[in-house]
């Protein structure tokens, strides 16, 4: 499988600074994202440690263990470095009266071969695109997705509810959290989009798909993604990481030779 990342920021309207980053690492097909939250500049500090953090130490280890890591092997190393950012993250809060408090949601994916290990922490979301089919395949650590799993509510009236920001996990609130890890099997031709509140609070899931359709190049597709969030309000930090899979030209080759091209 060949692997190509794009990814965009930007502040919104309505905020004056970006609490959201991003790290892609191409080596080790490592993507991550984070939307950070917490007074003065806290938010963009914990993103930032994240990330950074994240990037840092799981790229170094997949690039040590090499392709043919054990998915149990790789969850394990997503597990140690997502606990080790987290510490690093509340021992700072703590230590730092200005940070008090802060913290950052977390989506990260590492894509090897035909699979992908998918972690997640708070509301930061990931969908894939296969075909005509566009699906989330994260679920929200938040108030209101436990509101809907309980019934309280139906989507549509979580569409509009007060309460669209309250996370029930997040990384560095605590001395220790839980990431969410799923694997997921890849396929050419697949489409990962990776984003922040900012784009999936301001677009509904059939604009997005839209714009994912109707542009050939990530830069375009995140362009016009970052475009509409903010032509609908942009009430937030707008974060989007896309990830594109094509078979490998190897593959490609074979194909075509076995069809007479």
């Amino acid at each position: 499988m060949n692997y190509t990342f794009f990814a965009q920021t930007d502040p919104g309207r309505c905020r004056e600074n970006n609490e959201d980053s991003f790290s892609i690492d191409e080596a080790t097909r490592l993507g991550v994202l984070a939307d950070g939250m917490g007074g003065y500049n806290a938010g963009e500090i914990a993103s930032g440690m994240a990330t950074a953090f994240i990037k840092s130490e799981l790229a170094r280890w997949l690039a040590q263990a090499g392709p043919q890591a054990k998915t149990a092997e790789v969850r394990r190393a997503i597990e140690i470095c997502v606990d080790n950012a987290n510490l690093s993250i509340f021992n700072a809060s703590k230590s730092n009266p200005q940070y008090s408090g802060m913290g950052t949601t977390l989506v990260m994916g590492v894509f090897q071969d035909a699979r992908l290990l998918l972690g997640h922490i708070g509301d930061s979301r990931c969908y894939r695109l296969r075909g005509h089919e566009f699906l989330q395949i994260t679920k929200d650590h938040s108030m209101l997705q436990e509101q809907i799993d309980a019934g309280l509510l139906t989507p549509e009236q979580a569409a509009t509810s007060a309460n669209k920001n309250l996370v029930t996990r997040a990384l560095g609130v605590e001395d220790s959290v839980m990431v969410e890890l799923n694997e997921h099997h890849v396929e050419p031709g697949d489409l990962y989009l990776m984003c922040s509140d900012g784009l999936s609070d301001m677009l509904e899931d059939e604009a997005m798909a839209r714009i994912l359709h109707n542009h050939s190049s990530l830069e375009n597709m995140a362009a016009e993604l970052v475009t509409m969030a903010n032509e609908n309000g942009g009430r937030d930090n707008i974060t989007v990481l896309l990830t594109q899979v094509e078979a490998s030209s190897e593959k490609r080759g074979l194909i075509a030779r076995l069809l007479g091209k």
